[in-house]
């Protein structure tokens, strides 16, 4: 009896082994398994191309339809596809905050369209996508944005033509006397006194340079009177072209003066591109010729302080312009007179007497006093609450 109990025994465990077995084996039922459903938050798509850029660039905005908290709770983020095919090849854009509203795509073709689907996900799992109707980039040929400033332009270039037009008619502009013009002529007369040269430099910039251009039109009024006092104008050039205009302009105004025969070339010439052995070689010519006046008219940079402190040890009349703000607090403190920024425009327009350049000028002039005026207009209109004024020139 006790062997038949065993057997039993051994019997029903192998039975409910065998049962176990074939109940973990077979598969689960997939359809019983509760599955994660996301409904889209996101809806009105709309794409469209952007304005006032150069093309290249689709703005994507659309709207949630529930409250930022409860995007933050249910949802991690938005996702982005974009394909060229309306039904296939979509790639992954841009991964956005689950607040973002809006989003700027660049770096597209202009002419090609573009389809989009957005969806909202949270972890691995994504809603529906929301599509639209699809986008085309292009660039526009004007920025609507800037028309205040496309106005003011407009303006300006009328005022400049009348003025040139009024100075090319013999009418005589009024220029603000500005001290280091009016001391040009005692420099080189003192110069002449002393019978000692005249040093010209005209900095560190290229002939395309506007205080450049500047620096020429003053080297023709300081030739023309070395030339009629016989006084001696050294030009050394840290520019090879500069150097080429600095000679014309030079024996330019020694003709003009009527006495060619006093231009030597050989006082404009060409030193070396390097800034600081360029500048040892300016203040050695100071040194051994025992220059009388020094101008430094142009650009300048480290060395302005350099240069300005050698003629000062020098004794020298020194008159320096140039439109490099930093440098200007150097040169006041070691020269006579100093055109600052813009008076060295001036300055040129003053000595040249050229219509092209007093037109200009005073319409400068004319368009800083309005831009005045209206920055006055617009403060006060602010105040009182009336903004679109403000508005209007906002071109950002």
């Amino acid at each position: 009896m006790r062997i038949g109990f065993k057997k039993a025994a051994l019997a029903a465990v192998a039975v409910v082994c065998f049962a176990w077995t074939t109940i973990l084996s077979q598969p689960a039922d997939s359809s019983n398994t509760p599955s994660i459903v996301l409904d889209n938050p996101l809806i009105n798509l709309s794409i469209s191309d952007k304005p006032n850029d150069v093309g290249g660039t689709l703005m994507l905005q659309w709207v949630s339809t529930i409250s930022d908290n409860a995007i933050k709770k249910d949802y991690d983020g938005i996702r982005i596809y974009r394909s060229l095919y309306a039904d296939s090849a979509y790639e992954l854009v841009a991964t956005l905050p689950a607040t973002a509203t809006g989003y700027e795509d660049g770096g597209l073709v202009d002419g090609l369209p573009y389809y989009y689907k957005i969806v909202a996900f949270k972890g691995d799992t994504e809603t529906p996508p929301l599509t639209g109707q699809p986008g085309i980039a292009s660039g526009q040929w004007f920025h609507t944005g800037r028309i205040p400033i496309l106005i003011i332009m407009i303006i300006f270039c009328a005022m400049a033509v009348i003025f040139i037009s009024k100075a090319k008619g013999g009418y005589t502009f009024y220029v603000r006397p500005i001290a280091g013009i009016n001391a040009v002529d005692e420099a080189i007369g003192r110069a002449t006194e002393m019978g000692r040269p005249i040093l010209y430099v005209p900095g560190l910039g290229s002939a395309a340079d506007v205080a450049t251009i500047a620096a020429f039109t003053i080297l023709a009024r300081v030739a023309k009177k070395t030339a009629e006092y016989n006084t001696r104008v050294i030009v050394p050039n840290y520019d090879p072209v500069v150097m080429t205009v600095c000679q014309e302009v030079v024996k330019e105004a020694y003709t003009s003066a009527g006495k060619p025969d006093l231009y030597d070339s050989k006082d404009i010439y060409y030193v070396t591109q390097d800034q600081f052995p360029y500048t040892a070689a300016v203040n050695g010519i100071i040194l051994r010729e025992r220059t009388a006046t020094n101008f430094y008219m142009g650009m300048f940079y480290a060395e302005s302080l350099v240069l300005a402190e050698t003629g000062f040890v020098a004794g020298s009349i020194q008159i320096a312009g140039t439109d490099q703000l930093v440098q200007i607090p150097f040169f006041v403190c070691a020269c006579d007179f100093v055109l600052m920024g813009e008076e060295l425009y001036a300055a040129s327009a003053y000595l040249s007497k050229e219509p092209q350049q007093l037109g200009t000028l005073k319409a400068q002039d004319w368009g800083k006093v309005i831009v005045v005026a209206l920055i006055i207009i617009g403060t006060l209109l602010s105040t009182i609450g009336f903004t679109d004024f403000a508005l209007w020139f906002n071109v950002g």
